[in-house]
């Protein structure tokens, strides 16, 4: 029989250190009568940056969790915070993007299924027809909007239009293999998380296991990294490797390479939607 976990606040804070800070965030917690049931926090010696996630029960809590953000607003005006809460029961709405290659899609499908990410998936869109009969599987709307260079501008007001109708707050790229632009990633209004089949920032581009073969490797990689304006340089949320031996062939490092990529993409989500990455410059923060 599986326990329902019990219902917490994520409280994440970014600022620069300073002294007093984990003790006015716990006794905020303590005041209005919460018990902390995990708390965590970094700080960066060269920048001073100071990073923070804070779980703590609503039961017992002595103030409506819609109203602890203003609550606490005076604590984070006196050491210039950016923080956020969150309800560890809430849903997030993510859409799925994919082309040709299902394996990450039907991964995360499976796993949503078995309440192993604990999301909501209005749609999957996607470039091609390929994938559709994994959305009818699950019965999960499927739009297609084919791309070509010189429609990509108009594909991708469509594309973030129906995102913005289903009210989507995270974009997983499962394999989608279209470069986004820099005018679709401004105007997403919500993270976008890419796999990327390779070890960053070695084989960038086309065919990354032939360029790892022809190179001889003895590992390679796969990478989880929200999406930015500059292709495959985002802040990096996970990755692994598997050895490579001199006798895997091209196909042998490709079918490793997808076992990899599917683990590292679900896992790069969980941390996402669990509220564990934190993002400062070009660099991450992600609590066990």
């Amino acid at each position: 029989m599986t326990t329902q976990p019990k219902e917490s606040i994520v409280l994440l804070i970014h600022c620069k250190d300073r002294k007093g800070i984990v003790a006015r965030v716990s006794g905020f917690i303590h005041d209005f009568g919460g018990n902390i049931l995990d708390s965590d926090h970094h700080t960066d010696e060269e920048s001073n940056d100071f990073l923070m996630r804070m779980e703590c029960a609503t039961e017992g809590l002595q103030i409506a969790s819609d109203e602890i953000a203003s609550a606490f607003a005076p604590i984070a005006k006196v050491f210039e915070m950016r923080y956020e809460f969150h309800l560890t029961s809430r849903r997030q709405r993510v859409a799925m993007m994919v082309s040709k290659q299902d394996h990450c899609l039907a991964d995360l499908l499976q796993r949503h299924r078995r309440d192993e990410l604990h999301i909501d998936i209005p749609i999957i869109i996607s470039n091609h027809e390929t994938c559709a009969s994994w959305a009818d599987l699950f019965k999960i709307p499927f739009a297609v909007h084919p791309v070509s260079k010189e429609t990509k501008s108009q594909q991708e007001r469509q594309v973030v239009a129906l995102l913005k109708e289903h009210r989507v707050e995270l974009v997983v790229m499962a394999r989608y293999m279209q470069i986004l632009s820099a005018d679709f990633l401004a105007q997403v209004g919500c993270p976008v998380i890419n796999i990327h089949h390779s070890f960053l920032p070695a084989f960038i581009g086309a065919n990354p296991y032939r360029q790892a073969y022809d190179r001889g490797v003895k590992i390679i990689g796969a990478t989880a990294h929200y999406a930015t304006q500059d292709l495959d340089e985002g802040p990096i949320i996970e990755q692994d490797v598997f050895r490579i031996g001199h006798r895997d062939t091209v196909e042998d490092l490709v079918r490793k390479g997808r076992d990899l990529e599917e683990i590292v993409l679900a896992r790069a989500v969980r941390r996402h939607i669990e509220h564990r990455v934190l993002v400062y410059g070009r660099k991450t923060v992600v609590f066990d």
